[in-house]
């Protein structure tokens, strides 16, 4: 409380959150504490200057120039792997088709465990392989931190005899997960243990000879 606002002399808030419904708490400094907040802010303003090699006042159109780089570099790399994984699922070993893929019990299955690749990115590359295939199974495991991230799809040929969602389970338990969900088509799960990515693919080869069988 003061006898005058002019007593305040400088003002500036530096927070403001939520204390119960509809009641708001505003936190300000005032007078040299609000001086001394300013001058501080200057110098991290110049200082971040001096690191982007840019003025003060070009900061903000620096940093958006920057973002946009960065969001660039990531579409790159996201389409350098999905090339990557689309150009070498198989990898040329026995039963191979000559398209990349294998087949099980009359089913061409393209299978692959993806390190690095974030899960957000799987179901796109899971769509390219489908259509890529034709007709037939993907499923790719991406293994980040240590732990699973599974996609797989179904083409629509086929979903009247393997559901992507029961496929997914298995290779979800493979990896320490539970469940899985999706479409018979597309279905994607998740589990701690990235190091059992290999046995989930063979899980899932499994799955699908024995849903097949007879």
């Amino acid at each position: 409380h003061v006898h005058n606002t002019g007593d305040i002399g400088a003002f500036t808030v530096i927070s403001e959150s939520a204390v119960a419904a509809g009641v708001r708490r505003i936190e300000a400094l005032t007078g040299a504490a609000a001086l001394e907040h300013f001058h501080l802010q200057d110098g991290q303003l110049r200082a971040a200057a001096d690191i982007l090699k840019t003025t003060p006042a070009d900061l903000p159109e620096r940093i958006g120039a920057l973002l946009e780089e960065r969001k660039k570099l990531e579409r790159d790399l996201s389409q350098a792997r999905q090339a990557l994984a689309l150009g070498s699922v198989g990898g040329g070993g026995a039963g191979d088709s000559g398209d990349g893929s294998k087949d099980i019990a009359g089913i061409a299955f393209s299978g692959r465990c993806l390190d690095g690749v974030p899960a957000k990115e799987l179901r796109g590359m899971v769509d390219a392989a489908k259509k890529k295939l034709g007709s037939g199974v993907v499923a790719f495991i991406g293994v980040n931190d240590g732990k699973a991230a599974l996609t797989i799809g179904v083409t629509d040929d086929l979903t009247d005899r393997l559901s992507a969602v029961d496929l997914v389970r298995v290779g979800a338990a493979a990896v320490g997960g539970k469940g899985g969900g999706g479409r018979p088509d597309m279905a994607q799960a998740g589990g701690p243990d990235g190091n059992a990515a290999d046995t989930a693919i063979a899980a899932i080869e499994e799955a699908i000879a024995a849903a097949t069988s007879g």
